[in-house]
């Protein structure tokens, strides 16, 4: 269950919306976040990640990076959207990162 604020107030209050991708500063911060996003066995969660840092990244570098178009990245990288995994690997690929496999079992 999400609450609002009144704009109003919270700009009074000087409270913002809570931004991840202004915290992930280097490549460490980038993947301990993302390796967190995975961990939670929720594919939308770690789309939305990856969209989180992608937006750190910059996501017209990416999209020239990618051959995806920006558009086609703001959808496919939200809580909402449902990449392929050649998207995934594209994007993670123009980030520097790469996906592992290990044992559910470790």
């Amino acid at each position: 269950m999400s609450t609002k604020i009144n704009p109003k107030v919270a700009r009074r209050l000087g409270v913002r919306r809570f931004e991840a991708c202004e915290y992930l500063r280097d490549e460490a911060d980038v993947a301990a976040y993302l390796e967190a996003a995975a961990a939670e066995d929720d594919p939308r969660v770690f789309a939305a990640a990856l969209g989180d840092v992608a937006r750190a990244r910059g996501m017209s570098d990416l999209a020239r990076k990618t051959g995806i178009t920006r558009e086609a990245l703001y959808r496919a990288l939200s809580a909402d959207g449902n990449p392929e995994l050649s998207t995934l690997t594209k994007v993670l690929l123009a980030l520097g990162m790469r996906l592992t496999i290990q044992s559910a079992a470790t």
